[in-house]
């Protein structure tokens, strides 16, 4: 909590500060006017926007990793609604347990964007983690500063502060901290979070030389409790009045706690050898780059416990060594060329990549262990390519890798997607994704000192292929995806990684739908799921649905207040859920308990200027309905909360 005051003071404190001492252009005023037929971010031209000032909206731009450009969004509309989470993305395949900061079970699974490099693993500390892809770049006229407030449960807060400017039209920077900490409800739920991301972007006046980076530091710290004992649940199922308060339920361990910790760099930059003007014909061969990539990435994983629970996790056998932590490090770097040309249609680029990675431990940590490594080490060269045209109406983008050889980062990459656009009508776009790499290190080799978490596997690559189709319109927005997994990698019932040994098909259907009746609306998103092969270790419920039917207006005299009101159901049809597991920080099979249940959620948002005001009722219903709604086996979704935050925007 200190650091989170530390940065949003220091963030402040900057803002404040330029505007006295920067020479840049006043907004005087901005305004963002829709008529909420389009939330997206591109601002459509069924978005009108009103600034006073030579500034436009458009000058505040948004990079993302693939240099896809959107624009800082101050309006209020129902995707803000289902934006404004820990998170901060729309949680629709996701359900959350009780107290913000902790995991997520899925409802849902997407494979159509699979990591290249296989990962350190433990992967239910790793949903609010940002990786590369999640990481964004600016470009602003003027100071530019975003703070969210969020409440927690219990004691505690969240907020994600943001701040960047330009030092020129060329040199941007900016400096970002989301910082949680939340009590919870129940016993040992404490959640304390905080990710750090600073970037740069730089480019020469004739845009010969370009670089970019980001250097992130992330943390995130879990008290955890083994869900509710068996009595305790029980007095919770039948509703036991002594128990209302949360904290008198009895918890299944009472001084656990685990720790995921990661810091990265990341560095591109490309220098252009030939320009277009330095050819006699330049649609024959243009804009030649010589491109380096760096990512150095460290992770580590610990779970520690004062005392042993062996009636929990089996018998242990600590030897004197206290140091468990798992540590993993992938540094990667690519040179590439790149070039456009008539004779590929586009652009072109082949480059090459050595990574290294190191995963492993410092020592023994179990007496009766048969582990023999301490490490897994190695290197690979890989060769690449990626290709994007445009031939008409179609974007064509395809991006595809080899490793050879026999060493764990051995396999093969390809993603192929083919986009038409009917003007404003529809956009429809296909994929194609083939993958085959290594397993997460945590299922090859994993320590601890109780008996049945010490492994060391030679797993076979996982290969996934994935078929997807999208169609977006004014009419309906729908998504299919139809998934091949082989030798899957998943937890068995008893804790242990294994690898299906036939095929996983699993077909996924996803629609959105508004219907509008003047100042009324009702979003409707549904998604169907099937697996015909493989449902005995992948399980998914057959059909998720979220139906919000919300109010919007202004209010008083002037319009100085937008208003947003309105209430969102969401229900899920019952299936065996992945149980949670503290100490593997992974979800594992089981067979004993069926999970589904509806929630309603009532919520009051408010746009002033530049400010959007947050009250929302979790799970109303809950005061009212029986005690059957679950996040896992043994834990409880949250009680009736009320939750209120912010979302302020200061344009200097």
């Amino acid at each position: 909590m200190n650091k989170q005051l530390f940065i949003f003071l220091l963030l402040t404190t900057l803002s404040f500060n330029n505007v006295f001492c920067q020479g840049f252009n006043r907004i005087k005023d901005l305004s963002i006017e829709s008529n909420f037929d389009n939330d997206s971010t591109s601002y459509s031209s069924e978005t009108k926007v009103i600034l006073s000032g030579k500034t436009k909206y458009t000058d505040y731009k948004i990079f993302s990793h693939k240099r896809d450009t959107t624009y800082i969004d101050t309006t209020l509309t129902i995707r803000k609604e289902y934006l404004f989470n820990y998170l901060r993305k729309d949680n629709f395949e996701l359900l959350a347990f009780h107290n913000q900061g902790q995991t997520f079970n899925n409802l849902g699974y997407s494979f159509s964007n699979v990591n290249q490099l296989p990962d350190i693993g433990f992967t239910a500390k790793q949903f609010s983690y940002f990786d590369v892809d999640d990481i964004n770049y600016y470009e602003v006229p003027t100071p530019t500063t975003e703070i969210l407030y969020r409440t927690g449960l219990q004691q505690g807060q969240v907020v994600d502060a943001l701040f960047t400017l330009n030092f020129s039209k060329r040199l941007n920077v900016s400096i970002a901290y989301k910082g949680l900490r939340s009590l919870g409800d129940y016993r040992r739920a404490l959640a304390s979070n905080g990710n750090f991301r600073g970037t740069f972007t730089y480019k020469t006046k004739n845009n010969q030389y370009e670089i970019r980076g980001h250097m992130t530091s992330q943390d995130f710290f879990n008290q955890e409790n083994g869900g509710l004992t068996d009595t305790a649940l029980e007095n919770f199922i039948n509703e036991n009045e002594n128990f209302d308060t949360r904290s008198n339920l009895d918890v299944n361990i009472e001084d656990a706690e685990n720790q995921f910790d990661s810091n990265r760099i990341y560095l591109e930059h490309s220098y252009k050898l030939l320009a277009s003007k330095d050819t006699i014909n330049d649609k024959d061969f243009s804009n030649l780059k010589i491109g380096h990539i760096l990512t150095s990435e460290n992770k580590s994983y610990n779970f520690t416990q004062t005392t042993t629970t062996t009636d929990f996790f089996g018998d242990n056998n600590a030897t004197d060594f206290d140091n468990n932590t798992a540590k993993s490090k992938i540094t990667n770097n690519e040179v590439n060329l790149e070039f456009n040309s008539k004779y590929v249609l586009g652009k072109f680029k082949a480059k090459v990549n050595l990574t290294n990675y190191t995963y492993g431990y410092d020592t023994i940590l179990n007496s009766n262990s048969n582990i023999d490594k301490l490490e897994l080490t190695g290197r690979a060269i890989s060769l690449g390519a990626s290709w994007n045209a445009k031939i008409k109406k179609f974007q064509l983008n395809a991006n595809g890798s080899l490793t050879p050889g026999s060493s764990r980062l051995s396999g093969s990459y390809l993603k192929g997607e083919a986009l038409y656009k009917k003007d404003s009508l529809f956009t429809l776009k296909g994929s194609l994704l083939l993958s085959s790499k290594s397993a997460n290190f945590n299922t090859l080799l994993h320590q601890s000192s109780y008996d049945d978490y010490n492994w060391q596997n030679d797993f076979s690559n996982v290969n996934t292929r994935d078929l997807g189709f999208t169609f977006n319109s004014k009419w309906i927005n729908a998504d299919l995806n139809f998934t091949n997994i082989d030798n899957y990698t998943y937890f068995d019932e008893n804790n242990t990684p294994q690898q299906f040994t036939s095929q996983i098909t699993y077909l996924k259907v996803k629609a959105n739908r508004e219907f509008k009746f003047k100042k009324f609306a009702l979003d409707n998103t549904i998604m169907y799921q099937n697996v015909s092969s493989g449902s005995s270790v992948f399980r998914v419920p057959e059909l998720v649905t979220r139906n919000t039917f919300y109010y919007t207006d202004y209010w008083f005299k002037g319009k100085p207040m937008l208003v947003n009101i309105g209430a969102t159901f969401k229900y899920f049809t019952k299936y065996n859920a992945n149980a949670y597991n503290p100490l593997l920080a992974e979800f594992t099979l089981q067979n004993d308990e069926e999970i589904g249940f509806p929630t309603l959620d009532v919520f009051f948002n408010a746009q002033v200027r530049r400010t959007r005001l947050f009250l929302k009722v979790d799970n109303i219903t809950s005061e009212f309905s029986k005690k059957n709604y679950f996040s896992a086996p043994n834990y409880p979704y949250r009680d009736f909360t009320i939750r209120f935050g912010l979302v302020w925007n200061w344009f200097i």
